[in-house]
């Protein structure tokens, strides 16, 4: 059992609490499976500053659900979730790490286990997008040479306060041979789709040798006006 510090903080004026919540290093997302009911391990990684939707992005894809309330992640957590994929099961292990400057020394022993890697930023936050070369440098420079990774800009759903465009988003991703996503962890736009993408790409890499490239190319195309294919 890991105990696991969260900070919570609603989004309504309240006071700040501390709690301790307990978690088992086995959270199924989906219904179990024992190590023969899947046919490929699949490790993904989440990476941005704090408080670009993360958790949220994790909680919407595995559990299909939105949660108000901001949960700040302390060090590392972990969902699992199955999904069948042109006949194969595989079973995912997505990686929830923590933003924050102090936690980031956590994280390096993470990257290396990582298979594919989500750079998330808030497209309604230009300080979190001027920050994605720093996490790409971090995974150059923990991570194994061919990880997968895509790049996620997310919380679409607050357009009228977007501070960085779709272009520039999907330039930065094609600098760094990246696929790239608009997603919302609100209302769940794009957000299997990119988590596909990069499973996807992880397998074809992995498992049949087929990936395009090793950097993120997606291996199957996805809605055009959401992805970006360098």
């Amino acid at each position: 059992i890991l105990a696991q510090a969260i900070l919570v903080q609603s989004h309504r004026p309240c006071p700040l609490h501390v709690f301790l919540r307990s978690t088992s290093l086995s959270i199924n997302c989906s219904r179990s499976m024992s190590g023969s009911d899947y046919d490929h391990l699949v490790k993904l990684l989440l990476l941005g500053d704090s408080a670009v939707g993360k958790s949220s992005l994790l909680m919407r894809f595995c559990e299909s659900r939105f949660d108000t309330n901001f949960v700040l992640t302390i060090g590392v957590d972990f969902k699992w979730k199955h999904v069948e994929r042109d006949g194969k099961k595989l079973k995912l292990q997505v990686w929830d790490t923590a933003g924050q400057e102090r936690f980031r020394t956590i994280t390096p022993a993470y990257y290396r286990a990582a298979m594919g890697v989500v750079i998330i930023y808030d497209i309604t936050d230009r300080a979190t997008f001027d920050h994605v070369e720093y996490w790409v440098q971090q995974l150059d420079q923990h991570g194994d040479r061919g990880v997968q990774r895509i790049l996620v800009g997310n919380k679409v759903d607050l357009d009228a306060h977007r501070k960085v465009s779709y272009e520039e988003g999907a330039t930065l991703a094609k600098s760094f041979n990246m696929s790239f996503f608009e997603s919302s962890a609100k209302t769940g736009s794009s957000v299997e789709d990119a988590f596909m993408v990069i499973a996807d790409s992880v397998v074809a890499q992995r498992y049949t040798g087929d990936a395009q490239c090793v950097g993120g190319h997606s291996l199957k195309p996805v809605k055009k006006q959401k992805q970006f294919k360098c």
